[in-house]
């Protein structure tokens, strides 16, 4: 559990007030050659870019983050604004962000374009669907030595699950 600072990413949506069309956010992280030389040899192509379906990004656990544990966030963890959604893996929290896009058409990620048969665009935390490569049923967290069963949602599975009614969940993980 890390305290975020910043607030519900839906706040930022009802100031702007995407047009009826817009169903996804896509997201798109800095980049500079000149200041991120190594960038080329990292594997992924760079920017780095994310996306979720519009209902995703209206959810109250959707946060846009300035800062943790009571202080501005660091350059390693994504300064000066990320995006933090809890119930999926890591890889959906876009870091240093500097474009915010809200469109028609689902936008495309980096891991799915890397990868498309291991990362699904929802990236939803279901233990039930093994990566291609690793069990995804039990997990260890920072800090414990024992692994324990993953939960559905990384647990928020009462805040979320409503998202994804009637949806494949082994399909769409």
């Amino acid at each position: 559990m890390v305290p975020w600072i910043g607030y519900s990413f839906s706040a930022l949506i009802k100031l702007v007030e995407p047009t009826p069309q817009a169903k996804y956010v896509a997201f798109e992280s800095f980049y500079d050659k000149k200041q991120m030389p190594l960038a080329g040899y990292s594997g992924i192509a760079f920017p780095y870019v994310e996306g979720l379906r519009l209902d995703e990004a209206m959810n109250p656990l959707t946060l846009l983050c300035v800062g943790m544990y009571g202080e501005t966030l660091p350059n390693q963890d994504g300064a000066p604004v990320r995006m933090v959604i809890p119930w999926k893996y890591g890889f959906k929290s876009a870091k240093s962000l500097v474009k915010i896009r809200f469109q028609k058409d689902q936008p495309p990620t980096t891991w799915n374009r890397i990868a498309s048969n291991e990362y699904g665009f929802y990236a939803n935390v279901n233990p039930s669907v093994d990566h291609p490569r690793w069990s995804q049923a039990k997990e260890r967290r920072l800090g414990e030595f024992s692994k324990r069963n993953t939960l559905m949602f990384n647990g928020y599975g009462d805040q979320v699950a409503s998202l994804y009614t009637g949806m494949d969940l082994k399909k769409y993980y």
